[in-house]
Formats: C-alpha cells, structure tokens, sequence
C-alpha cells in the first residue's frame, strides 16, 4: 500500500491524504480545511474506486471562478503519485 500526502494548490483545502493499496484501489481520502460535507463525501464516493478511473472522473472540475477545485487537485495528487 502506498501512502500519499498532498499539498493543494489554488483552494480552500491545504492537505489531501490517501493510501492507494495493491490493486490500484483509494483507501482513506481525508481532506484538511475545504467545504467539510462535499470533501466527506469525496471521500466516501471514492473509497474502493480505482485511483486511475477517480483521475479521469475529477480532472478539471472547476470550484466557482477558479480554474480547480478540490476534486481537481485530487485527481493531481493521483497523477503525481502514479507516476
């Protein structure tokens, strides 16, 4: 299992914390700061998923006026630590 910590960029969450496990799958998303109930739900809807399906699914969700979001940054973090 790989453990993964993420400093975001450009929003209201400053860390992002996951463990990708030996099939690929996200286990363990928590989010520090942000808008509390969506980023708890973030992380329940993507307990068990594949972190390469969460990627794709997330990439370029956008948060009000800012080209990211929360999601967006997740799928960052993704990227960068399968690579």
């Amino acid at each position: 299992m790989k453990h993964v910590e993420y400093t975001p960029r450009g929003v209201c969450s400053t860390k992002i914390v996951f463990d990708i496990d030996d099939q690929g799958l996200i286990r363990n998303l928590a989010f520090t700061n942000g808008c509390n109930g969506n980023l708890k739900a973030i992380g329940k809807l993507c307990e068990g998923q594949k972190a390469e399906h969460i990627k794709t699914l997330l990439a370029g969700n956008t948060c009000h006026s800012r080209p990211t979001s929360c999601a967006d940054q997740l799928a960052k973090a993704i990227e960068a630590s399968i690579k």
